[in-house]
């Protein structure tokens, strides 16, 4: 798991080098915190030691961090009791308002960096989805540049597709298969 998170930091390094002054993402930009959107089974993993780790170092921020978590797991299985995580997952027009539960509210800043999900490590720069046709990017960067500037930062995250061995052997190991929210994954 360490060796996917290494190669996609160094993917995404080398694209920010090649955006430059297109990126726009900065601690206190946290868009892309808000809403709900699918990690995978393995960025639970890495999120749940994320958080044990912070609950040995700062075990007060950690709790407000799980506080967050567990509030949203609540509501949301109050609103979706059958299967909140894919219920939402689904919804065309989920709200975009709830900010992530290890998004710091007063900072803007990711409580659990280091052991964020791969979706958040790759969001923002000019990234080939898997494939290489299409080109994802957040929509506040890249302000003004053509097709072909953002074409020219792109990056292949993941060419050898480690994350999807990695997911097959977790499930092969633990019986852990399909996505999940933060919140699920850091609440239980």
């Amino acid at each position: 798991m360490d060796e996917l998170v290494q190669i996609v930091d160094r993917a995404m390094a080398e694209a920010v080098r090649k955006s430059g002054s297109w990126i726009a993402c900065r601690i206190g930009c946290h868009e892309c915190c808000l809403g709900p959107f699918s990690i995978t089974q393995l960025d639970g993993l890495r999120l749940r030691a994320g958080l044990s780790e912070l609950q040995t170092r700062e075990p007060e921020r950690a709790a407000r961090v799980l506080s967050r978590a567990r509030a949203v797991v609540e509501r949301l299985r109050s609103e979706f009791p059958q299967n909140p995580v894919e219920t939402v997952l689904a919804l065309e027009e989920a709200p975009d308002d709830e900010p992530c539960p290890a998004l710091d509210p007063e900072t803007g800043a990711c409580e659990l960096y280091a052991a964020r999900p791969i979706t958040c490590r790759t969001f923002g720069p000019a990234v080939r989805q898997q494939g290489g046709q299409s080109l994802a990017v957040c929509e506040l960067c890249f302000r003004g540049a053509s097709d072909e500037e953002i074409a020219a930062c792109a990056v292949d995250v993941d060419p050898d597709d480690l994350e999807a061995q990695l997911l097959d052997e977790l499930e092969k190991t633990t019986g852990a298969r399909g996505d999940t929210m933060v919140a699920f994954a850091l609440a239980g």
